[in-house]
C-alpha cells in the first residue's frame, strides 16, 4: 500500500471513530485511533501515516511525534476540505 492509499484509509478511519464538528471536520484522539483493533490491522506504522497526512495538510495535531500513552489525549483533526 502506498502513502496516498494509507492516507485515504486514515481519513476513513478518523471519520468512523471521530466526531463530526460543526465546520465539517472530524476530531478523534490519538489514543482512540491507536487502540482501535481495525486501525492496528490496517496501519503498519500509524504514526508515520499521521505525519505524512499532516505534511500534506490533510489533518492537524499538536506536536510532531505522537507516542502511545503520553499523547493519548492529543486531538487529531481531519480537515473538512478532505
Amino acid at each position: 500500500m502506498d502513502v496516498d492509499q494509507e492516507i485515504q484509509h486514515l481519513r476513513e478511519e478518523i471519520k468512523r471513530l471521530g466526531h463530526k464538528q460543526t465546520d465539517g471536520s472530524y476530531k478523534v484522539t490519538f489514543g482512540v485511533l491507536f487502540n482501535d483493533d481495525r486501525c492496528a490491522n490496517i496501519f503498519e506504522a500509524l504514526v508515520g501515516t499521521l505525519r505524512a497526512a499532516k505534511r500534506r495538510k490533510v489533518l492537524t495535531y499538536d506536536g510532531e511525534l505522537l507516542l502511545q500513552g503520553v499523547h493519548d489525549n492529543v486531538e487529531i483533526v481531519l480537515k473538512s476540505s478532505t
